[in-house]
């Protein structure tokens, strides 16, 4: 007695329902190529690396600027430009009288000669003959709010009669050009960031690519027995994604150890400026996200990738 044949209908149903039941490593065993090929992985570390060293100095230049404003907002410099030294020492004392008498005025102090002969010794050398090069006296003061051109016009004034050789600025406006170049650097970080994640995007895109060519005929058996664009990009999705995540690791060590190093060297000049670039324990925690974000890219990469890709192929 013959056995009753099966429809072709009931079969491809079965295969379907298996192939939409593989998930994880079964489902990967269909296209066994679909991992980056290559030194792609490699290429996505180098570029984590830059993507953590680059942010990591927009970061400091951002920390940086922020704490030399809050430091030189409120602060103003008094210069007595006057050539004897007995004259300058005596409108210095008047001028610092007048200052710490003002109700804006929250401290004055006078710099020492002795400091700024030390300040001007990479100009001037060991041993400058104060007489030949007469050095202005200046007076270090703090306000209770920022130092508008309001409340310096009112100091000038306050100052005009006893010392008339007194010069009154704020000291945020010496500092407005490094601000000024502090602020490009940043863009400039900003800039190399999205430059270095588009790089990265690219280098995907292409390893999909190319992963597609050498699984065409594969992923066409595939489609015969009912697997549909999804599960098929998934596969890729899986495997783009584990590639990611260990050149990511990898990126994210060699950054971090890189601004360690670099930190260190900025660290042993001893500047106070210097010193207010630190990176906070946020500035860390948003580097450490840096390979998690390009997981999330290139894995979004490989989706649309291959979705095209198959949609093309039918």
């Amino acid at each position: 007695m013959k056995r009753p044949r099966r429809s072709r209908k009931n079969v491809d149903g079965r295969l379907s329902g298996r192939f939409s039941a593989m998930r994880g490593d079964r489902a990967s065993q269909l296209v066994p190529q679909a991992r980056l090929a290559g030194p792609i992985p490699w290429v996505i570390a180098i570029m984590v690396a830059l993507t953590v060293i680059a942010a990591a100095g927009g970061l400091a230049l951002n920390n940086l600027a922020q704490t030399a404003q809050s430091e030189l907002s409120g602060g103003a410099t008094v210069q007595i430009v006057e050539a004897l030294p007995l004259e300058r020492s005596r409108q210095a004392q008047a001028s610092l009288a007048l200052l710490l008498q003002h109700p804006a005025v929250v401290s004055a102090a006078r710099v020492p000669d002795e400091e700024l002969e030390q300040l001007l010794e990479p100009w001037l050398g060991v041993g400058a003959d104060r007489e030949a090069v007469p050095i202005p006296a200046l007076i270090d003061v703090r306000l209770r709010s920022d130092a508008t051109e309001t409340q310096l016009d009112s100091l000038r004034t306050l100052l005009a009669e006893q010392a008339p050789a007194a010069r009154i600025d704020a000291q945020s406006a010496w500092l407005r050009p490094v601000f000024s170049a502090i602020s490009s650097l940043q863009w400039l970080a900003l800039a190399l960031v999205v430059l270095l994640g588009l790089t990265s995007a690219a280098a995907v895109w292409l390893a999909a690519r190319s992963a597609l060519g050498t699984n065409r005929n594969t992923i066409e058996v595939v489609h015969l027995l009912g697997g549909t664009d999804s599960q098929i990009a998934r596969i890729f999705q899986r495997s783009v994604g584990f590639d990611a995540a260990l050149g990511g690791a990898a990126g994210l060590a060699l950054g971090l150890i890189a601004v360690f190093v670099i930190g260190r060297q900025f660290a042993g000049l001893g500047s106070g400026m210097v010193a207010g670039g630190g990176l906070s324990w946020i500035d860390w925690v948003l580097l450490a996200l840096v390979p998690a974000f390009g997981v999330i890219i290139a894995v979004l990469t490989a989706r649309v990738t291959v979705m095209g890709a198959l949609r093309r192929m039918l």
